[in-house]
């Protein structure tokens, strides 16, 4: 594929595409499909920040509104047709695109839009990498380390077998679709602890260890099926080979990040031009990508090792900052584009034939939080630990979630029906988590940080960590602008 500033752009990437589109009329689609983007992330992340949901929820929601289901904005070269694209019609009546360009140039910009979105996601798993705290992570005990196996290994094999045996589902998409089940938002659950003063509780510190392990091992799982999914089959010693693999490279990157991490420092303090420490993270992060995709893994396990390594690092309060801005213009694109592309019309009662998506939506959305709340009751030796809130706390999927639904997409292996299902899975535990989260714990006006004062013999209180204190662990919890 050639460049946006070539003559010509033209189209080997797509086999259907045998046109030269020209590259003006690619760069004015591409320029109005990201105004698109941008435009609904931000209204989509502000109305959902003012119910007090997690911003990336509404870039969703804005995604599915503008999208293939609602507007056809955004409309991509796999969703068929392109009549019905508006961005393509605008250039057609304002910028005198020909109706004989116009499929050459709407499948050059789905294109462009589907690669900047995928460097979206690898920008986002670099991230959530550098938020994930090694060290706390193993000092989290055995207790969330059960919690998050459960929360992993029940979901995905409910989900996955009850796709096979009610829906006759093929193997490899039930496969994916479990494997979307087993993801929890860490960003979701410790905002809404920090508000509850519940951060630093014993639930608290389980919920959110085990939330840190799940991604770990939900990462895993996805760079498995997704390998699996390319190759068409499930072959057992292929799917040994890639656990195997999967969890050699996370764990050889982590061990080799002891030695890796002085000489990164070394040479980001002796660069004095702008981009002295981000430009060298991000030829680690993509380096590692593309390792991890050269041995048949997800180049988004490599961006996240690579996030965890440089975590171990003395700059990285440095870096996140930096790295901030850069996944604030890629990661919505991803976000928007995943509900773009799905189709809930799929799901429309009226239509006879819509009926068994439905059925298998309201399945998934129960294995999930079904799957998610037998957790808690897995935690043993923990007199009067509110085991139910352990549980709720581990319902919602958010970002990646999201993350495995834009994978199977783009690999083609989800029907539209079972992409609908997952989205709209994604969405519901999303939602209820927090309300629930308030449920489950007792009213904090009452019995919130303060009745947690511990009183030594003396009746002296100890000292509790301030409200501040408290929202700044969850800060570094969470992602950055709920993502």
């Amino acid at each position: 594929m050639q460049f946006l500033g070539a003559s010509n752009f033209s189209l080997p990437l797509l086999a259907s595409a045998t046109e030269t589109a020209d590259s003006s009329m690619v760069l004015a689609a591409v320029l109005l499909s990201l105004v698109v983007i941008y435009l609904a992330s931000k209204v989509g992340g502000e109305l959902s920040n003012r119910f007090g949901l997690p911003p990336v929820l509404g870039e969703l929601v804005s995604g599915v509104v503008v999208g293939v289901s609602v507007l056809h904005l955004l409309v991509f070269s796999e969703a068929g047709a392109n009549s019905s694209n508006l961005i393509i019609s605008f250039l057609q009546s304002t910028a005198g695109l020909s109706p004989e360009a116009a499929p050459g140039v709407f499948a050059a910009q789905s294109e462009v839009v589907s690669v900047l979105a995928e460097l979206g996601v690898i920008i986002l798993l670099f991230e959530i990498g550098l938020e994930s705290n090694l060290k706390d992570l193993m000092a989290v005990g055995i207790q969330a380390c059960v919690v998050a196996v459960v929360g992993v290994v029940v979901p995905f094999t409910a989900g996955t077998v009850g796709l096979m045996t009610l829906f006759g589902i093929d193997a490899l998409p039930a496969i994916f679709a479990g494997a979307a089940l087993t993801a929890t938002s860490i960003g979701i659950t410790s905002k809404v602890l920090s508000e509850l003063g519940r951060l630093n509780s014993r639930e608290g510190q389980i919920i959110l260890g085990a939330a840190v392990i799940d991604d770990v091992l939900g990462i895993i799982v996805l760079a498995v099926v997704a390998s699996l999914a390319k190759n068409g089959a499930v072959d057992v010693s292929q799917v040994v080979y890639l656990i195997i693999s999967a969890s050699g490279f996370l764990l050889g990157a982590i061990a080799l990040g002891n030695f890796f991490n002085k000489s990164f420092v070394a040479i980001a303090d002796k660069l004095k031009t702008r981009g002295e420490l981000v430009i060298p993270a991000f030829i680690f992060a993509f380096v590692m990508a593309y390792l991890a995709a050269a041995i048949q893994l997800e180049a988004i396990l490599g961006a996240f090792a690579a996030g965890l390594v440089l975590e171990e690092t003395d700059k990285r309060q440095e870096l996140q900052k930096q790295v901030i801005p850069i996944a604030d213009m890629l990661v919505p694109i991803f976000f928007v584009t995943v509900g773009a592309k799905t189709d809930l019309g799929v799901l429309n009662p009226a239509i006879p034939s819509n009926r068994e998506g439905l059925i298998m939506a309201a399945f998934l959305i129960l294995v999930a939080i079904l799957g998610k709340v037998v957790t808690g009751f897995v935690v043993f030796g923990q007199p009067g630990i509110n085991r139910l809130a352990i549980g709720v706390g581990m319902i919602p999927r958010g970002e990646v979630g999201l993350v495995f639904l834009g994978i199977g997409s783009s690999i083609g292996i989800l029907s539209k029906p079972l992409e609908a299902a997952i989205i709209m899975m994604v969405i519901l535990t999303t939602f209820i988590a927090p309300p629930l989260l308030r449920i489950v714990f007792p009213d904090p006006k009452t019995v919130g940080v303060a009745s947690e004062l511990i009183l030594d013999t003396n009746s002296t209180p100890l000292a509790v960590e301030s409200p501040t204190e408290i929202n700044s662990k969850s800060n570094d919890a969470a992602s950055p602008d709920g993502h």
